[in-house]
């Protein structure tokens, strides 16, 4: 029997994924951890925190998930117990992707729109509250996935593999709970961060008018160098939140149509197109978990820099990295 064309494209897709996800994320944490790219301690803890979810994304969700258990389908991770550590630990891994992004998007909001609070809320110490506080919370979240989950099949007394328990989401609870899980990693998120960017493209269109007036109608070319570091700042904003949205955008829409979320298998026709939009989207998503790092070699000049130096000569980097990292 043909492989459908969707299974053939996964087996190519996911191992370039992992490949290069695990490389540009180790490498972008290494870069923001050197704190030679004149970022804040405030965005570097969060631009830290995001490719560290990003990179446990990979790993566990990608390679241990999307490939390990699909081509090694025997093997220990076939366990039930394991599998559905495997699930909860992938589940939690998303909610941070996610909510770091909205969380960094929030701290740029703050610090462009409400200048007062930025002096109090924009620092390296509440920056790692509020990571500290939405690893607390996705960790609690889901602790329903241990018990969403049955064994497909018992071989002398041992479970193997994991399936959704039809009882448990064909119920009112268990309804409920996919939509409030696929609310809170999706929709949420989606409206919090479209919100926050249209207050901040408000505040930042009638404050450059401002200052515009303010520093009259000059013949001079000297630049505005308040203006330029604003402009560079909102850069990098708009594209890290911005390419999230797009590359989630698929599935979010397929969620609407077929109700597939990442809590549930499928067990229908895999070439249903119903199922075709959710793997795409899918797919998609877990593109999200390496564009942080081409956006910031795109935007940041600094980054660019570092990169280079990192790139020419790697084996010395490495080692001042851990030491660096073990002295602070």
């Amino acid at each position: 029997m043909e492989k459908p064309a969707i299974l053939v494209m996964k087996d190519i897709y996911y191992p370039i994924v992992a490949a290069v996800g695990v490389l540009v994320n180790l490498v972008t944490i290494i870069i923001l951890c050197r704190r030679k790219c004149d970022l804040s301690k405030c965005i570097s803890i969060y631009m830290v925190a995001m490719a560290t979810a990003d990179l446990l994304v990979v790993f566990i969700n990608v390679i241990v998930g999307r490939i390990f258990n699909y081509q090694f389908p025997l093997s220990f991770l076939s366990y039930t117990t394991v599998c559905r550590i495997i699930i909860y630990i992938g589940s939690v891994n998303l909610d941070l992707s996610v909510w770091f992004t909205v969380s960094f998007t929030f701290d740029r909001f703050v610090a462009v729109c409400f200048q007062k609070l930025k002096a109090r809320y924009c620092t390296a110490r509440n920056a790692g509250v509020v990571i500290t506080v939405f690893c607390f919370l996705s960790f609690l979240k889901n602790i329903r996935f241990f018990f969403a989950y049955e064994p497909e099949q018992i071989i002398n007394k041992v479970q193997w593999g994991c399936q959704a328990s039809v009882d448990f989401f064909s119920s009112p609870l268990g309804i409920a709970w996919v939509w409030f899980h696929s609310t809170w990693v999706v929709w949420l998120p989606f409206t919090l961060i479209v919100s926050f960017n249209c207050s901040t493209i408000g505040h930042i269109l009638v404050a450059n008018r401002i200052r515009r007036k303010l520093r009259g109608n000059r013949s001079d070319n000297r630049s505005d160098s308040e203006m330029e570091n604003r402009r560079k700042s909102i850069i990098l904003l708009f594209t890290v939140s911005g390419s999230f949205i797009l590359l989630w955008l698929t599935v979010a829409l397929s969620l609407v149509v077929t109700r597939l979320t990442s809590t549930n298998y499928y067990r229908g026709d895999r070439t249903a197109p119903g199922y075709i939009a959710y793997e795409t989207g899918t797919c998609l998503k877990y593109l999200s978990c390496i564009q942080n790092p081409c956006i910031y070699v795109a935007t940041q000049r600094k980054f660019r820099e570092e990169l280079k130096n990192v790139l020419k000569s790697p084996w010395a980097v490495i080692p001042r990295f851990v030491r660096k990292c073990r002295y602070n």
